[in-house]
């Protein structure tokens, strides 16, 4: 986060950053070592805190975001101008205008609310012109009315308002553990933790966000970690995998500015729009998945007025094919009709909130005309045709691209509700910087399910039920094609491939290199498969492909789940 009102760019960057050039890319966090608190600040074991103590045994936490998290923040409207009467008439807002009954729930205060110095026991402390009732107060305002409580800090030596205003820091830096005991203490549900420094590697950014990570689960509160690397920094986020083993989402890029486009570079150090957040994120879908969440930044449906309803629309979209947290940026008191039509559509939350929580996939870029798929957990499939571009164009995919199975499917538009039938195509003229948002589901058939063997693509061989064995858990192979009914597989309507009676399965909570296997068919959402346009067939629960064990060739050989890679041994021909 940055302050948008100047300081975007800051020549002392460049001089002030760590000699860092070689970057490991990969999960595995570099300890920083304790005693690197910055000058003139004591770290927390020397300082008498009288904020409550984590207990010794390591509490049970439950998982505090099993979904994308919705909610509000402070900072895209009002910066530095934040109160607490603006807060609670916010979280009265939400409440009143029908958020929090489409299930906005978190009220998140920014930066700028806490004092340049701690207190003489090294706490915290509110700024008392701003928040004269305290944060424990306002927590329990917010809290009354069914909502959750969020806070902005930051894991270096100053918040992102007090680096760009020169002043002195009160970052979370060698106070991670008094810092959440204070949070808890105040009913906190959700830090934001900001970066907002120029130095520093991915593995060294990511050592410091885990140990105020661990810090919070330590307090046995459930606190969703928000944390966001590339602030004042450049874009490390999309070079290290590791975020989610210790936070709950992460931010993807810089700043979110209230623009389709900035035309700002995927690894510059700056504001992007919303077409360079969708580029920055694409790559990065597989690290999505319950519980652990990319963030591409807060949203600007409503912010200012600076996009039009047609980008708000395209922008909520995009946002919730993502799975991503929709953390609205507006003034909810002085909302618009329209805005609030955007941010409470039940349909798109829906999209957002399935339980499968798979991000979208780009399946096909035409340049300013894009098509995304994006897999549900009831084996429907939400398609986004996208225009990029300025003007009007028709954009068309078709039911395998977006990884559905032959026969009719019903949809449906999930702005303007026109609904409809289809055996192969869907088509929408969408409108310059716009949408059309369709969830297509696998309707009744007049088809019979289609009997098929699957080749693989690598080996010319057939994915093979070995003996003809219908005992449950037996796993899968390839084998010399032939015509048996070991290698017979029957794509049903819904979503499911049988042979012997049985379905091809993965288990539940299956992972990179879980064997697939025939079990006793049960219409779960771990036997559902999609054919992708690429030629892979993707797990529905798992979001994992179908693989051929190492790329070995040889009968017998293991098949598989692994992340999607397109490779040869993952894609297979129906034949």
């Amino acid at each position: 986060m940055r302050d948008l009102r100047g300081r975007r760019q800051l020549s002392l960057l460049a001089a002030t950053v760590l000699t860092t050039s070689a970057l490991a890319v990969g999960p595995t966090a570099v300890a920083v070592p304790s005693d690197t608190a910055p000058a003139g600040v004591l770290p927390a074991a020397s300082v008498a805190a009288t904020a409550p103590t984590a207990a010794t045994a390591e509490p049970t936490v439950e998982e505090p975001a099993p979904l994308p998290p919705l909610g509000w923040n402070s900072w895209n409207t009002f910066y530095c101008n934040i109160n607490e009467q603006m807060v609670r008439e916010t979280a009265d807002a939400m409440v009143n205008s029908g958020m929090a009954d489409a299930g906005y729930e978190y009220v998140v205060v920014d930066d700028c609310w806490m004092q340049d110095h701690r207190d003489g026991n090294g706490n915290l402390q509110a700024r008392t012109d701003r928040f004269p009732s305290g944060m424990k107060a306002l927590g329990d305002y917010i809290h009354a009315r069914g909502l959750k409580f969020g806070i902005y800090h930051a894991p270096r030596e100053k918040t992102c308002n007090q680096y760009f205003e020169g002043r002195p820091g009160t970052s979370s830096y060698g106070y991670e553990t008094q810092d959440a005991n204070l949070f808890a203490s105040w009913g906190v549900d959700y830090v934001k933790h900001d970066w907002c420094d120029p130095r520093g590697t991915a593995q060294e950014q990511a050592a410091l966000f885990e140990k105020f990570g661990d810090a919070l689960k330590a307090t046995g509160r459930p606190i969703v970690y928000s944390i966001n690397p590339n602030s004042a920094h450049w874009n490390s986020a999309p070079t290290y995998s590791g975020w989610g083993e210790f936070a709950d989402m992460w931010r993807t890029s810089e700043d979110l500015d209230d623009a389709w486009s900035t035309g700002c570079s995927p690894s510059a150090d700056c504001f992007v729009g919303i077409t360079e957040a969708l580029d920055i994120i694409e790559p990065m879908r597989e690290w999505t998945q319950p519980g652990r969440y990319n963030d591409p930044d807060m949203l600007m449906v409503g912010v200012r007025n600076s996009l039009t309803p047609t980008e708000n629309r395209a922008h909520m979209s995009m946002w919730a094919m993502l799975s991503a947290p929709l953390i609205a940026g507006n003034d909810l008191r002085n909302m618009s009709a329209d805005v609030r039509a955007v941010l409470t559509n039940r349909d798109v939350l829906a999209i957002d909130q399935d339980p499968l929580v798979r991000q979208a996939d780009r399946v096909r870029d035409d340049g300013d005309a894009e098509v995304w798929a994006k897999p549900l957990a009831d084996g429907s499939v939400a398609v986004a045709l996208l225009n990029r571009g300025s003007g009007s164009r028709q954009i068309s995919t078709t039911l395998g691209e977006v990884g559905l199975g032959s026969g009719t499917h019903t949809y449906r538009e999930l702005w303007t509700g026109a609904t409809g039938t289809t055996t192969g195509q869907l088509t929408a003229q969408v409108a310059g910087h716009g949408v059309a948002l369709f969830k297509v589901s696998p309707g009744d058939t007049s088809e019979p399910p289609t009997d098929v063997a699957l080749v693989s693509s690598a080996s010319d061989r057939c994915l093979d039920v070995p003996e003809s064995s219908t005992e449950n858990g037996t796993g899968l192979v390839i084998w010399d094609c032939h015509s048996a009914p070991n290698q017979t597989w029957t794509a049903q309507a819904d979503g499911t491939l049988r042979s012997l009676g049985k379905c091809l399965d993965a288990p539940p909570e299956a992972t990179p290199g879980t064997r697939v296997q025939l079990w006793d068919c049960h219409g779960g959402d771990n036997q559902r498969w999609t054919f992708q346009g690429d030629g892979t067939i993707r797990g529905v629960r798992s979001g994992l492909c179908l693989d051929v064990d190492r790329n070995r060739t040889e009968n017998n050989t293991a098949v598989l789940l692994w992340t999607c890679t397109g490779a040869a041994n993952q894609l297979w021909t129906r034949v």
